[in-house]
């Protein structure tokens, strides 16, 4: 027998020997905890209660929606208390946060109008993105309940249900937005282009016309300007604006002495620490990063460092 065939025969025993003939290597087995162990040696088959806590999307049938219900008038107090600062108190947005109402026949217009009445396709996805990611500076925060008042409220602003509404997983597939049929599916295949393997030119013939001459990385690197490593009013207009620059969720103004003054008094050190790790105070929360995780630390403290500079 060649040295190509024994090899082949030994590989194949290798990958299915162990799973065909001994429950081996890709045999699965019970582990200890009881799940199962399919031969990589860590860990476990997840439980009911770990999906669930990752299984929170909701369909637009409703599929998903936990128990409970919202009304419109809940809805109200809610909005006004956790999301009319950045969106307005009739959706209309507030500084650079998106509207949530309004729009209506825009859609054709140069400059559309998208709100969650004028182009959102589904009410599951007003609901999800409320119950996952708001409010801002506290995501995940709200109650079911809360998540079904507010999303009801927001039909509301939009026209779609009535004031006297109330929002629950009963009627929840009911509630079409204005813009559904406009979203259909898309049936073209992934790959719908046919390989091409005739007439093709002999490589002899391809000549090279012209080219860039190559230069080794170090000599690249050696000619390059260095780059310019953003300042702390850079990173501030950045990303602290947004929140800074209008107070929003108890957010310090620069050059607003009534907001600094009792800040400055803990010491740059606190003040620092508070940014990258984020802080609940008696005012207002902050994000660790502000939410912009990407930032390195020393960027945070250099726009602290502005902040506080412009301050004094």
């Amino acid at each position: 027998m060649c040295s190509s065939h024994r090899t082949l025969i030994v590989l194949l025993v290798a990958l299915f020997g162990g799973g065909m003939f001994g429950g081996g290597v890709f045999a699965g087995v019970s582990s200890a905890d009881g799940g199962v162990d399919h031969g990589y040696g860590y860990g476990k088959t997840a439980t009911i209660e770990e999906i669930s806590g990752w299984d929170i999307d909701v369909r637009p049938d409703g599929k998903g929606l936990p128990p409970g219900a919202g009304s419109v008038e809940d809805g109200e107090y809610l909005y006004e208390d956790k999301c009319a600062e950045c969106h307005g108190s009739f959706g209309e947005g507030n500084n650079q946060f998106p509207a949530l109402a309004g729009g209506e026949g825009t859609l054709t217009d140069k400059r559309p109008h998208r709100t969650v009445g004028s182009y959102w396709p589904h009410t599951s996805t007003l609901w999800d993105y409320i119950n996952r990611a708001m409010p801002y500076t506290q995501p995940e925060s709200l109650s079911d309940t809360e998540v079904y008042a507010i999303t009801a409220y927001v039909l509301f602003l939009n026209d779609l249900v009535a004031d006297d509404f109330v929002l629950s997983r009963e009627n929840f597939a009911t509630v079409d937005l204005p813009n559904k049929p406009n979203f259909v599916p898309d049936s073209r295949p992934d790959t719908y282009n046919v390989r091409c393997m005739k007439d093709c030119k002999e490589p002899g013939s391809i000549h090279v016309v012209t080219s860039i001459e190559r230069q080794p990385a170090q000599a690249v690197i050696a000619q390059s300007e260095p780059l310019r490593v953003p300042v702390g009013e850079d990173i501030y207009r950045q990303a602290c604006g947004l929140c800074h620059d209008n107070g929003l969720a108890g957010a310090p103004k620069p050059r607003d002495d009534r907001d600094w003054s009792g800040r400055v008094d803990q010491g740059m050190q606190v003040l620092v620490r508070h940014a990258i790790e984020g802080f609940q105070g008696e005012t207002g929360t902050m994000l660790p990063k502000g939410g912009f995780s990407h930032l390195s630390d020393d960027e945070v403290e250099s726009a602290v460092v502005y902040m506080v500079g412009e301050s004094l």
